[in-house]
């Protein structure tokens, strides 16, 4: 019997109101689970509005701690009710420290734990490192009853290295909750849409993976994000997506007994040389 596995992404405008944006994700989640999803990935940290373009030490309130957090202990709940897996992307606080984090509710109910984004942003509208400190967890890959799922959050997805460590910690699959938008008009680099999609696919090309992103849409005060959600297969070809305004799920089922065949075919894997690497990790000081 093949190995299978249907995900979904979602994507909506937000409000800055917890209650109500918990109560769309999910008549999303379950709307997604009617039509067939196992996986469903809403987007990066909808309890709100992105919050991150300034600096102000009001939005610190905003966060709690992973297990009690009010969009986990809904999404978990919600998990078990419907038997779906559902990462689940958060402001956590963790005593004096504050983290971008996702937790992964798997398809009992039960929470796998908790990733903290590892690569934080720091520019004109993305000021994360005034609020998120670093992950310490490393990279996860989460075994639920759906699949192997790796989750990396939003500025993870721009770093080859996370996409190549969670597909040799063995990821089926690799999924990436996000909230980026139109660049502000000092940045320079106006609509970065394409690119955006254009570096996960290389991550699906390289690593023989299916990945799929979630972003959000909407304009909150002046800035506006470009949607765009997706799912890819092993090769980067387009499985589903959601246009920039679209609100819903895009869903595609992958056999993943198809995507192991693949990635041992190409011998990506097999013609590794670590020996060779170790640039990759050295201190930029040593040159």
């Amino acid at each position: 019997m093949a190995r299978t596995i249907t995900l979904a992404v979602l994507q909506t405008a937000l409000s800055d109101d917890m209650d109500a944006n918990i109560a769309r994700i999910s008549d999303l989640v379950r709307d997604a689970a009617g039509k067939g999803a196992d996986v469903i990935l809403p987007s990066e940290l909808f309890a709100g509005h992105y919050f991150c373009k300034t600096q102000d030490e009001k939005h610190f309130a905003k966060a709690y701690p992973w297990k009690t957090h009010p969009a986990v202990a809904a999404m978990a709940k919600l998990a078990g009710e419907l038997g779906v897996v559902i990462p689940v992307s958060i402001f956590e606080k963790a005593g004096p420290h504050y983290y971008n984090s996702a937790v992964m509710a798997d398809a009992d109910g039960s929470l796998l734990g908790v990733y903290r984004k590892s690569h934080i942003p720091d520019g004109p509208g993305y000021q994360e490192k005034y609020y998120f400190r670093p992950g310490d967890t490393g990279f996860k890959v989460w075994d639920t009853k759906k699949g192997r799922i790796g989750v990396g959050v939003c500025w993870d997805q721009w770093f080859p290295e996370a996409a190549r460590a969670m597909a040799l910690m063995g990821a089926d699959v690799l999924l990436y909750p996000t909230a980026i938008g139109a660049e502000p008009p000092e940045v320079g680099e106006g609509d970065t849409a394409a690119r955006w999609r254009r570096a996960m696919l290389g991550h699906a090309v390289s690593n023989c993976i299916p990945v799929a992103a979630a972003n959000r849409i909407g304009t909150e005060q002046d800035q506006t994000f470009y949607g765009t959600s997706f799912i890819c297969d092993e090769a980067g070809e387009i499985l589903a997506d959601l246009g920039r305004t679209e609100e819903g799920a895009a869903i595609a089922a992958i056999d993943l007994d198809h995507v192991d065949r693949a990635r041992a075919a190409w011998g990506f894997f097999r013609d590794r040389r670590p020996e060779l690497y170790g640039a990759l990790v050295k201190p930029q000081s040593e040159g």
